[in-house]
Parts: structure tokens; sequence; C-alpha cells
């Protein structure tokens, strides 16, 4: 179910003819996206165009498909609320390819792009932002979560908690509710965001004075766990902490449960993901992952959002398609800080973003251009998040 129409465009066309004012290298041209007043009041004539490379294909198409849904609701939102300053959303797919995503940053940086928007995982973001940060165009990362991601320039900025921020706070919960002393760690060792949270879990569990007893190592392609969870199970360890996406968080939590491991198995931020319940059922209960957002949070903002999430796609919404709505709230605030869609007047206008109400909570955007608001630790339960109290 989808009603939403937007000017958003997701042809290669699009693209090909926002070159034509690429020349401005500003996002516009002639000034036509610099308008006049400030704040609400803030009023710009043309559309400002937002690119935002996701991955709608390929491994990690589950989380691009709930970023697209987020971008265009929240554009949907703005553009209707007649209120002086309008979005053009194109979506470029990755295929999930650090290559493609280079190609599409460079489609957005040639073509005119004020912002973009992305990409969804680390490794892309690693190989694709420099692309534009060398054309000075400023980005918002809504997914990354590995270590260095804003490092790369000061255009680049991100809305996602790091797994250094929620990861801590997953690990302490756990240990205090389930009194862990020694468990198994495991991990794709061939992703940047999962060899980040594998990094991040051990820190953690060292500080809370957990045993490691096994470190074991997966690929990303991996789909059959059977003999690494055999190996864990002899180790007999209180719970089983895993950094992966989701694409092996369903069949790895599956397997578990069939080689007989019923300890909790805590995940990273790539366990955050509906489709855990939906496709692992029953083995999912008992899993506990940290999550940036609070589904259950009753602040206007987010129940608002869920309501009109619900009416326009008939599911509730995850954590990816909530911080990609977040995104929209801050880009607009920082267009009308300056009420302008230049790049380096929005560029300017992230760098103040403090206290602002989102889906996610109060946020504010910190020297190093990383995000800070509140995180929560969640516990599957009757086949849904629940937090873990």
């Amino acid at each position: 179910m989808r009603k939403i129409v937007t000017i958003a465009t997701v042809s290669t066309l699009a693209l090909a003819l926002a070159a034509c004012d690429s020349e401005s290298g500003g996002g516009g041209s002639d000034g036509e996206l610099v308008g006049e007043g400030s704040g609400a009041d803030c009023t710009i004539g043309a559309p400002i165009p937002v690119g935002a490379a996701l991955s709608l294909t390929g491994g990690a198409g589950s989380y691009g498909e709930s970023q697209r849904n987020g971008l265009e609701l929240a554009v949907a939102h703005l553009n209707d609320a007649e209120s002086g300053v309008t979005y053009e959303l194109s979506v470029e797919d990755d295929q999930t390819d650090p290559r493609q995503g280079i190609t599409v940053f460079e489609g957005f940086v040639d073509g005119g792009s004020s912002i973009i928007i992305g990409p969804t995982l680390s490794n892309g973001a690693f190989q694709a932002q420099p692309i534009a940060q060398e054309g000075a165009v400023p980005v918002l990362a809504i997914s990354n979560t590995a270590d260095g991601i804003t490092e790369q320039g000061d255009y680049i900025f991100r809305d996602s908690l790091t797994e250094g921020q929620v990861i801590p706070q997953t690990i302490a919960a756990a240990t205090e509710e389930f009194g862990l002393e020694d468990v198994v760690v495991m991990y794709s060792n061939d992703d940047a965001f999962t060899e980040s949270g594998y990094e991040v879990f051990a820190e953690s569990l060292e500080a809370e004075g957990v045993e490691v007893s096994n470190t074991l190592t997966f690929s990303v392609s991996d789909t059959d766990f059977r003999p690494l969870l055999t190996e864990a199970a002899g180790a007999e360890p209180d719970a089983i902490v895993v950094s992966g996406l989701i694409e092996a968080a369903i069949p790895l939590v599956t397997q578990a449960r069939e080689v007989g491991l019923d300890v909790p198995i805590i995940g990273g931020n790539g366990f955050n993901n509906p489709q855990l319940m939906s496709d692992a059922g029953e083995a999912a209960e008992g899993v506990v992952v940290g999550a940036a957002w609070n589904s259950a949070s009753d602040n206007p903002e987010n129940t608002d959002f869920l309501a009109a999430y619900e009416e326009e796609y008939g599911s509730q919404p995850d954590q990816f398609a909530a911080q990609a709505y977040a995104a929209m709230t801050i880009v607009d605030t920082a267009v009308r800080t300056n009420c302008s869609g230049e790049r380096d007047d929005i560029q300017d206008g992230l760098t103040n973003i403090s206290d602002l109400p989102t889906v996610l909570g109060p946020l504010s955007i910190n020297e190093n251009r990383d995000v800070e608001h509140e995180a929560v630790v969640q516990i599957v339960e009757d086949g849904s998040f629940a937090v873990l109290d």
C-alpha cells in the first residue's frame, strides 16, 4: 500500500538532467536555492535536491527498503506542510556494492544534489563518502555505525548511533539481567560494520568483567553455522554474542536453537530488524539487541510517525525507517538555519543541530558530527521487541 505521491524520482534520467546544473557546484544555480526569512518563516522558491544512496537490492536490501519508506514519508510530510520549503528526493540503488555506491555518489555530486543521504552500510560509506567530501557536498549517514565514518571529513555527518554508543549499554544491561560470567563471541570478519561491532563487543565484555571463552569467525556470505554453533555449545557459555548482518542473524539464531543452545543471544545493530522475528519465529525469543530507536516511545513525533507509517505501508516501521525519517527532520532544520539549500549553507546548518525533537527523541549533532541521543536495550518477547528492564 503506497499512496505517497512526491516529486521524488529514481531514474537515471533525473540525474542526467540534474547534471545540467552541476557547474554551480552548490546544489542549484543562480542562487535559486537561497531563500528569504529564517526558521519556520524561511521561504525558498526552488525545490532542494536531496540524493539518497540506499541498498535496495543485494545483501542489505531489507534495510534499504525501510530507509526509502522513511525518507519518502518524511519528504511527503515536509512538502505537504506548505511551509515555504520543498524537497526533491532522488533515490538510487547501490546494490549493496561499494563500487556501485561510488558511482551513485559521483552522480549526486556532479548532478547538483544539495546533500546526500546514505549509503546503507558502513562498507559502502568508507568507499563512497570521500567522493562527497572532495566535492564539498554534505552527507548525512543514517545507518552507518562503524567507527571512523565521520572522521572522513567535515562534510560527513550521521544520525545513527555508533556501535560504540549502543553496545556498551547492551552488554551492561544483559550482564545485569542474566548474570553473565562466560560467553562465546561470533562475528563475520570480512565486513567493516561487523568487525567494528566485534571490537566494541570485546571491549564492553572486558569492561563488565565477562570472560570470552571462545571467539569464532564467519563470512558475511555464510548460511550454515551449525559447526560453529556446535563448537560454541561445547564451551557451555552463559550467552552467545554476535556481530553480524540480519542475513546471518536469522539462520544463526534458528540453527543455535536446533543444536540445543538455549542461552541468550546478544546481537549488534544488524539484528535490529523485524525480519528476525518473522523469519526465525520462536527461535528469536530471548534475543537481546541494542537500538537507537524505541518503537514504544510516546513522544508526539514518534506516535505521529508510527500512525502515518502504518497508514501508508500497512506495517510498523523499524529502526532504519525511523532513522531515515529523522534524517529529513534534521536536513529541514539545517536548511532553515540559513534559509538556503546551498551545500555549504546546509553543512553549516548541520553543525547547529541541538536538542531537536525527532522520532528518535531529542537529538544533537556533536563536535565530531555524530548524533547524540538516548539508546534502548531490547529483548524479543512474544514475537516482538520489548524494552529489557
